[in-house]
């Protein structure tokens, strides 16, 4: 006869077998069987307690955005529920496995509008991928394991519903999960050589080719690299796909949109074709004239044509279709546009580096990025948040393949930092980790610094504080609208964390700054929290640059332009395509507002 144990201990050995040794959330009544059980395993799986139930969802989210594997969360019966969606959505959007254990009230008081009782089914439909609520107690472990399989499968959000009392019933000991049985290798889909001859050709037969790749291609740095060197083809990246390529590769030009550099939106808005491999971006018909030829490479035969016409679709896999596309691709000795984005990069680095010591009160986000980039470990982890802190960290995050960087790139959700920034830690304990944040994002999950100050996590906490929802006031901005609720009161966000057992630094001079990064990197015993006063200037706006006269502008707009954003040395891409002899031949798409 086989030995008896609680519902709740079963599962718990379920989420062993499937390599997971953590779990964060916040127990309520309705969850005391699994935090029972969460004690008796806490030899071999560790409950991380967090403060607030989001923050447990994003620090799972992040987790599994920077390893990949699931990340797990759980909350308690109405109100612990609800808590989570926002960090579920994050997952659901950024498309990561995640398991969400959710508590329910004993099966005996459902559907009685017992205390804290929701109907909470139906609140997960539209976020999960798999969504059940358990209904014996010999169903729990089977239940959670075959939702690790979904949310694997599917690489999103699989939920389990666990009434109270279920958990407390003796069950068999004799449940063994389906985790050394599922595989999870990639299918690598073979591209068609006809399909790959096409894309060659096009690409070859262009006067502007770029190449536009994303996370999808994050193992094919190389044949990146291979092909944009053998073709004379630029590179540029979703956000998503920033630390792929190894830094000081001089014709990769990073992003388009609000998070790009000058040269990214250049090369995007004068592109005459485009190989969009491996990424899924939404703002692409914003950036990429209508009238190019588009190669589009993914495994998602539903992404075909989603965001931009299409010439060529192939569904296959982005390594292998690069590594056929180098072995057909001709060898280019020249040409101009190429020459164009490399001289425009090497401008807007040139530009850039003397940003990156300025003096003065309040300070610029470029001088503390840049001792970020000095101060960060070969293999250092930056969790990002949303706003102008995304902008900032995108461009100016010097992110090598060794290093991690993530953000809530799809949803969006401000707060993601600090939690994610946990989720890494403790995935990661002996790498060093940096959340960065504005104040607007920061004051959002703060509460979790005790978090990190709980189980001695060495967290470098970076909040740029300028007192205003600065994206949004940018936005506003962008259609002449009056500032309405973007203004912050300024945070002692240094005290405040200090008092939360934190080492806190206020920031205000150059001088501060390189010493709070002293001190901070140097504290191994728990987190530090470096609040930085900086300029309330919006992040130079790249896709609506005023650098030279046109029809649209004047010398005084130009001037002007100059004295807000500091522009002086940056070129025109008119100026570059005329000195290589592409003016007059070429009609970029026109820069706009905000999108």
């Amino acid at each position: 006869m086989a030995d008896k144990i609680n519902a709740s201990d079963a599962m718990i050995k379920v989420l062993e077998d499937w390599g997971v040794n953590h779990i964060f959330g916040l127990p309520g009544g309705s969850f005391d069987s699994t935090m029972n059980a969460l004690h008796n395993r806490r030899k071999t799986m560790k409950y991380i307690q967090v403060r607030h139930e989001e923050a447990g969802a994003l620090a799972a989210a992040g987790e599994a955005k920077f390893t990949g594997k699931i990340g797990v969360c759980f909350g308690s019966a109405g109100p612990g529920a609800v808590h989570l969606l926002n960090g579920l959505y994050d997952a659901k959007h950024d498309h990561v496995p995640v398991l969400a254990l959710v508590a329910q009230v004993p099966t005996a008081k459902m559907n009685t509008d017992y205390f804290q009782e929701i109907d909470e089914g139906p609140i997960f439909d539209d976020v999960a991928v798999y969504n059940r609520t358990v209904m014996t107690a010999e169903q729990l472990p089977a239940v959670v394991d075959q939702a690790i399989r979904q949310a694997y499968e599917h690489s999103g959000v699989a939920v389990v519903i666990i009434p109270k009392d279920l958990g407390w019933t003796p069950i068999d000991d004799d449940f063994r999960s389906t985790a050394h049985d599922f595989s999870r290798g990639k299918l690598c889909a073979q591209p068609d050589p006809k399909d790959v001859a096409e894309a060659v050709r096009i690409l070859n037969e262009a006067e502007r080719p770029l190449i536009y790749f994303g996370a999808g291609a994050k193992d094919a740095a190389e044949e990146l690299v291979a092909l944009s060197d053998k073709m004379k083809i630029p590179m540029m990246s979703s956000a998503l796909g920033v630390g792929v390529l190894p830094e000081g590769q001089k014709a990769y030009v990073r992003s388009a949109g609000r998070v790009a550099t000058k040269p990214g939106v250049d090369a995007a808005f004068c592109a005459d074709a485009v190989l969009f491999i491996g990424t899924n971006m939404p703002f692409t018909s914003y950036f990429v004239h209508p009238n190019a030829k588009f190669i589009q490479v993914t495994i998602k035969p539903t992404d075909i044509g989603k965001r931009h016409h299409v010439d060529l679709g192939i569904v296959a896999d982005a390594k292998a279709t690069l590594k056929a596309m180098l072995e057909a691709a001709p060898n280019v000795e020249s040409r101009p546009y190429y020459d164009v984005i490399v001289e425009d990069l090497a401008n807007w680095n040139e530009w850039s580096a003397a940003r990156e010591d300025l003096e003065g009160t309040p300070l610029e986000p470029d001088t503390v990025f840049a001792r970020i980039n000095r101060n960060a470990e070969p293999d250092a982890i930056f969790a990002v948040d949303v706003g102008n802190v995304t902008i900032d960290g995108y461009r100016m995050l010097k992110v090598s393949p060794k290093q991690k960087i993530s953000t809530s790139a799809w949803y969006a959700t401000m707060g993601y930092a600090l939690p994610a920034a946990i989720g890494a830690q403790e995935s990661y304990p002996d790498r060093q980790v940096f959340s960065i944040s504005g104040d607007g994002g920061f004051a959002m999950n703060m509460q979790d610094i005790m978090t990190q100050v709980k189980y001695h996590e060495p967290i470098i906490n970076i909040v740029l504080t300028n007192e205003a929802l600065g994206f949004i006031e940018g936005e506003q901005d962008d259609i002449n609208q009056p500032h309405s609720g973007v203004d912050l009161i300024d945070g002692d966000y240094a005290d405040a964390c200090a008092a939360l057992g934190a080492k806190g630094f206020e920031v205000r001079t150059l001088a501060e700054l390189d010493d709070a990064f002293a001190q901070a990197v140097a504290n191994h015993d728990g987190p530090s929290v470096i609040d930085v006063k900086i300029s309330g200037i919006r992040p130079l706006p790249v896709e609506q640059l005023v650098l030279d006269v046109d029809e649209h502008h004047t010398q005084a707009d130009v001037d002007e332009f100059a004295r807000t954003y500091r522009t002086q040395g940056l070129v025109p891409i008119s100026k570059l395509l005329e000195r290589h002899g592409l003016d007059g031949r070429i009609e970029p798409l026109k820069r706009f507002g905000s999108v």
